[in-house]
């Protein structure tokens, strides 16, 4: 790295705070671009652009000013970045594997091209052809751009169903009756170095289809762990990606491993590792797009994560409460995104329980949830 390498993220949300954190011990010079003039990022980035990223000119515009372009979200505007690309700037993850990510129709092609294996699906245009696919069902129908946090899935269990489902080009994709939801976040810089995180075990919201615990390391076999790890190498090295990439999986109840979906970036899955991991997963995805030396990802403690999420009922100026009873506890630590307004359900922080072993950690974990809330 020459003197100071100027960063362009695209995004300003807590992904990119986090990743503007990780890049001050790197000494970055950085630009994000979001739409939002009061964006997480907003006061601590060195140049904040107010902007839209799925917008050809803007997106063109901003990059020529960085040496290197990354992103926090894939909804971005993937033709600007192959042009700058072509011009010599340096995208990563590289706009190729963002385009086929953005689409989950793409995105489940992919997998099923390179032999990874996925749960069964189907590729639709509208609702009006779920009929033909009753025999396919239970399914979930996913919209096939711009779903994001839960929204543009809908479960499709029997006809009484297709009434609710979505109007756009969207995958159907069989129901998979699994035992454990998993993740594995892996890195790949230039030179082809891959270094991957030790597995994750998620646990969704019953309601809002977002992440509401997080346990690190996952409860699995050290063979089932391998296995993970190895799958989630072959989706990298596949999409010949640099950068990180989180994969989400199912383990099935039969014992199989298959691919759900990947983002190209910093993930839900491994806000832990901040605090548990020897390099985090934001530092980590810095030194590939950078073409440093992969960082050791490997835990130094148990640890349980816990989504915080604005309460049900409760929009407007933000409130914490319990943080002062939270932070009492011996290795729990808050992270605030620095969302001013809150609404229900909205991703407005998170809070890592580390300790010697992940039921310790559950078990301060539950008390915790009782206690801390954001309202308005």
């Amino acid at each position: 790295m020459h003197g100071e390498t100027r960063l362009g993220i695209l995004g300003g949300g807590q992904l990119g705070r986090m990743l503007l954190q990780a890049g001050i011990d790197l000494n970055l010079y950085t630009l994000i671009l979001d739409p939002d003039p009061e964006a997480p990022c907003k006061s601590l980035c060195n140049e904040f652009h107010v902007g839209s990223f799925a917008d050809y000119n803007t997106v063109y515009t901003f990059g020529k000013k960085c040496d290197v372009v990354t992103i926090e979200i894939e909804h971005v505007n993937t033709e600007a970045l192959l042009r700058l690309k072509q011009e010599g700037v340096r995208v990563f993850p590289e706009p190729e594997v963002i385009k086929i990510i953005q689409d989950k129709g793409l995105q489940k092609e992919f997998y099923r091209q390179h032999g990874i294996p996925t749960a069964a699906f189907r590729l639709l245009q509208n609702k009006m052809e779920l009929p033909e696919h009753e025999d396919f069902l239970p399914a979930f129908q996913k919209l096939r751009t711009l779903g994001y946090d839960g929204r543009g899935v809908t479960r499709i269990a029997s006809s009484a169903d297709f009434a609710k489902g979505f109007e756009a080009p969207s995958v159907l994709e069989k129901l998979v009756d699994y035992e454990k939801e998993l993740a594995v976040l892996v890195a790949r810089n230039e030179k082809g170095e891959v270094s991957c995180f030790p597995v994750v075990e998620l646990v969704f919201h019953p309601v809002h289809n977002l992440v509401d615990y997080l346990f690190a390391p996952a409860n699995i076999s050290a063979e089932i762990s391998q296995q993970a790890q190895e799958i989630a190498e072959q989706v990298i090295q596949a999409f010949n990606m640099t950068g990180l990439l989180a994969v989400e999986m199912f383990l099935t109840k039969d014992g199989q491993i298959l691919v759900n979906e990947a983002a190209p970036r910093p993930h839900n899955s491994g806000h832990h590792t901040f605090k548990a991991n020897l390099t985090s997963q934001f530092e980590q995805h810095l030194r590939a797009i950078l073409n440093l030396p992969l960082g050791n990802p490997q835990e130094h403690s148990a640890a349980v994560m816990l989504n915080l999420l604005g309460e049900p009922g409760f929009s407007g100026e933000a409130k914490y409460e319990g943080l002062q009873e939270t932070l009492a506890v011996p290795g729990v630590s808050i992270h605030l995104y620095g969302k001013k307004i809150t609404r229900p359900a909205r991703k407005m922080g998170h809070v890592t329980i580390t300790a010697g072993t992940v039921a310790e950690a559950t078990q301060k974990a539950t008390s915790i949830k009782e206690v801390i809330k954001v309202k308005a």
